[in-house]
């Protein structure tokens, strides 16, 4: 099995966003999402309409671990589900194929997978990639791992760092900075 990486360099989320922007909103609005909320693609293509558009917050029990979850829509997002959501019916799926059916995750991974290809980005990449490039930034940004643990329902902070890629990374960077 390989396992997806996070992806790591700024520039390279530009690359992808430009892509998907120019796919559709949709593809955009789902690598976004994922990206800035740090969800399982499960629980992402689980979304109605109802429960982003015109929300402060979003509000769900996640399918994998059953537990409660409720985060604020990042200003990032909000202009984009507003636009995304304007003329769609509360109850119908946020994410939907041309055919009017709820995206699957083979479908998302396609999509995500494609745009990473075209980028150019040569980590191993998936659906999971949004959520672990969440985590790594997260990290990155506010070095807080006791709380990106909270975020992912994860049971100690080593599976959390090592989920993000970040024990390897600190372990190179350590032989790196040593000179005795």
């Amino acid at each position: 099995m390989t396992t997806v990486e996070p992806i790591k360099n700024l520039a390279d989320i530009k690359k992808v966003e430009s892509i998907l922007k120019k796919q559709s909103l949709r593809n955009l609005l789902l690598f976004t999402l994922g990206t800035n909320c740090g969800l399982r693609i499960s629980d992402i293509l689980g979304l109605n309409v109802f429960d982003v558009k015109g929300k402060n917050y979003i509000l769900l029990i996640e399918k994998k671990t059953g537990k409660f979850k409720k985060f604020p829509i990042n200003t990032k997002l909000k202009p984009m589900i507003a636009e995304f959501t304007r003329n769609k019916e509360s109850e119908s799926p946020l994410f939907t194929t041309i055919f009017g059916n709820r995206m699957d995750r083979s479908t998302a991974y396609r999509i995500i997978n494609k745009a990473c290809k075209d980028a150019k980005i040569e980590a191993n990449t998936g659906t999971h990639t949004l959520r672990k490039t969440f985590g790594y930034h997260h990290y990155r940004k506010f070095k807080d791992i006791a709380m990106l643990q909270k975020i992912f329902n994860h049971c100690s902070p080593q599976i959390t760092l090592r989920y993000i890629g970040i024990d390897q990374e600190q372990i190179e960077e350590s032989y790196n900075n040593f000179i005795l």
